[in-house]
C-alpha cells in the first residue's frame, strides 16, 4: 500500500490500539491479534500494536494497516526508542512505525532526524512521530516524519495533562502542520473522539477505552462506589 492509499484509508477514521501491559492476562500476541480482528469487525480502519510478535501476528490476522511500535522501558524515550527498534517493527510487518518524536535524548545517541534518515535506507514504511508539544511536532516534521501523533501530550512535562484529549494542542498542530495529525491519548468516549476530528485531527486513535477491560471495569466499579458505605 503506497502512502497516498494508506492515508486515504485513515482519513477521518478510527485507529484502535490493541495493547496489554506486562503481567496482564491478555498479554499474549495471539490474544492481541484476536482483539484486533474484533476491532476491525467493528469498523477500525487501522490497528496500533506493540511488540515485535504482536505486530507480526496482528499483521497476519487483519487486512487493514498496522501501526507498530516497541516499548522498551517505562520512562523517558521508550516508544520505539532506537533505529534498530524501528527497523524491527517494520520487518515484523507494520506499514507505519510509531516512534518517540520528542526532542529528548535517544538511547542510541542518534537524533530523531538521523534515525529517520537511516530508517529510510532500510524500509519504505511510514513513520509516525509520537509528540508531546508543538515544539516536538515541528521538530519531527522537519526531521521527516510522515504523521504526527499527540500520544505524549501531558506526559513530557511541557504541557499539563488534560482530563480528556488535548484539543488545544490538536487545533494548534492542525493549523501549523502540513502532515496528518493523529489524535491519541485520553480519548474515552465516542463524543470525545468526534471532538478531536472537529479540532482538526486527521484520524483518531483510541486504545484503553476500547481494548483494556481492566481499566474499563475500574471506571464502572468506581462509579458504583457510594461514599460512606462498605459495599
Amino acid at each position: 500500500m503506497d502512502r497516498t492509499a494508506l492515508l486515504d484509508q485513515l482519513r477521518a477514521r478510527l485507529i484502535v490500539s490493541c495493547q496489554a501491559y506486562p503481567g496482564e492476562p491478555m498479554r499474549d500476541p495471539r490474544t492481541m491479534a484476536q482483539v484486533a480482528q474484533a476491532a476491525v469487525a467493528g469498523g477500525a480502519a487501522a490497528i496500533r500494536a506493540q511488540g515485535e510478535e504482536d505486530v507480526r501476528q496482528v499483521s497476519s490476522a487483519v487486512d487493514v494497516p498496522v501501526i507498530g511500535l516497541i516499548k522498551d522501558g517505562n520512562d523517558g524515550v521508550f516508544i520505539t526508542p532506537t533505529l534498530e527498534h524501528a527497523l524491527t517493527v517494520a520487518r515484523a510487518g507494520a506499514q507505519v512505525v510509531a516512534l518517540d518524536g520528542t526532542r529528548r535524548p535517544r538511547p542510541d545517541g542518534r537524533t530523531l532526524a538521523e534515525t529517520i534518515a537511516e530508517f529510510r535506507d532500510g524500509s519504505d514504511a511510514l513513520l509516525m512521530a509520537d509528540c508531546g508539544s508543538v515544539g516536538d511536532a515541528l521538530g519531527a516534521v522537519e526531521a521527516g516524519a510522515d504523521l504526527i501523533g499527540t500520544t505524549l501530550a501531558g506526559y513530557t512535562g511541557e504541557r499539563p495533562r488534560t482530563d480528556g484529549p488535548d484539543l488545544a494542542l490538536l487545533e494548534d498542530l492542525a493549523a501549523r502542520l502540513d502532515v496528518p495529525v493523529i489524535a491519541e491519548g485520553r480519548i474515552h468516549s465516542p463524543a470525545q473522539a468526534a471532538e478531536t476530528l472537529a479540532a482538526g485531527a486527521f484520524a483518531v486513535c483510541v486504545g484503553t477505552a476500547i481494548t483494556h477491560p481492566t481499566t474499563i471495569t475500574s471506571w464502572f466499579t468506581e462509579a458504583l462506589a457510594v461514599p460512606g458505605t462498605d459495599g
